[in-house]
């Protein structure tokens, strides 16, 4: 797969003129829709003149409109498949041998890819969010990326206060839905075939206040609209199902980077976890 819109609105948004921005803040609101509309229908939408369009979509690199909507019709096509329409990497009649070399060079890959293209800014963001001491933090996602939203707590818990991770069937909760506010930092996963209670689930706490930091992948979760930080990773697999090894290693870098912000912190209240887990007790 090829470096997504997405991604090339990341890479220049630091240089981007106030009209180009108006455009960006268009294309990321309704991505990838606003920009299969024509280039006069994106510059009325984002209120600029349509030569900005075209000068906008040379910046990304692209050679002409024509080519810049080409490489998002391939995204929504992306983003439309599943385990059916995926082709693995290796045929049925291949050897081990082969499988294992292929899972080596996509793994490989993808991790590569994920964190030469992850937006730094957008990372320390979500840093301090989860550092805030003053913030309660909850981690939900679908029904595979729940287990990452776990994994996420399970080590938030023993570095901070106040975690939870939601259920599997969140929008179930009414308590959490009445009690969730400005209080609340949300790290949402959503990856393709969007599930639409988590998407729905995540612009309800938008709508109540609270920060929403997503997980997803580079054609960008419909959580990615209203979201506050947005970090992308790869999914591509030897096999028709979407990996989770980027995003796994995107979580626990988050993870080594929350730890190194409290520090003192983060090492006292691991020592007392410890204590506790070993059956002594805790110290304060």
């Amino acid at each position: 797969m090829g470096v997504t819109v997405a991604e090339r609105l990341r890479r220049v948004q630091g240089g981007l003129s106030r009209a180009e921005m108006k455009i960006a803040r268009e294309l990321t609101a309704n991505y990838p829709a606003a920009g299969l509309n024509s280039a006069s229908g994106l510059a009325s939408q984002a209120g600029v003149s349509a030569p900005t369009v075209v000068r906008f979509v040379a910046r990304l690199g692209f050679d002409g409109y024509r080519q810049f909507q080409q490489s998002l019709r391939e995204e929504v096509q992306a983003r439309q498949a599943s385990p059916l329409t995926l082709a693995p990497v290796i045929g049925a009649d291949s050897p081990t041998s082969e499988l294992v070399e292929a899972a080596r060079q996509v793994g490989t890959a993808t991790l590569g890819q994920t964190f030469a293209a992850l937006p730094e800014q957008e990372f320390d963001h979500a840093v301090g969010l989860i550092c805030d001491p003053a913030k309660r933090i909850a981690c939900f996602g679908g029904r595979f990326s729940q287990l990452l939203a776990e994994y996420l707590d399970l080590h938030l818990r023993v570095l901070r206060p106040g975690t939870i991770v939601h259920a599997p069937a969140p929008g179930r909760d009414a308590g959490f839905r009445v009690d969730v506010g400005r209080r609340d930092v949300c790290v949402v996963f959503d990856f393709r075939r969007y599930q639409d209670d988590t998407v729905e689930l995540a612009r309800h706490v938008h709508e109540q206040g609270a920060k929403v930091v997503l997980f997803t992948d580079p054609w960008l979760s419909p959580v990615a609209e209203f979201a506050d930080v947005v970090l992308p990773a790869r999914v591509e697999a030897p096999s028709p199902f979407d990996s989770i090894v980027a995003p796994l290693a995107l979580v626990e870098t988050l993870v080594a980077a929350v730890h190194a912000r409290l520090g003192p912190a983060a090492e006292e209240r691991m020592r007392a976890t410890e204590d506790i887990w070993r059956g002594g007790t805790a110290t304060s």
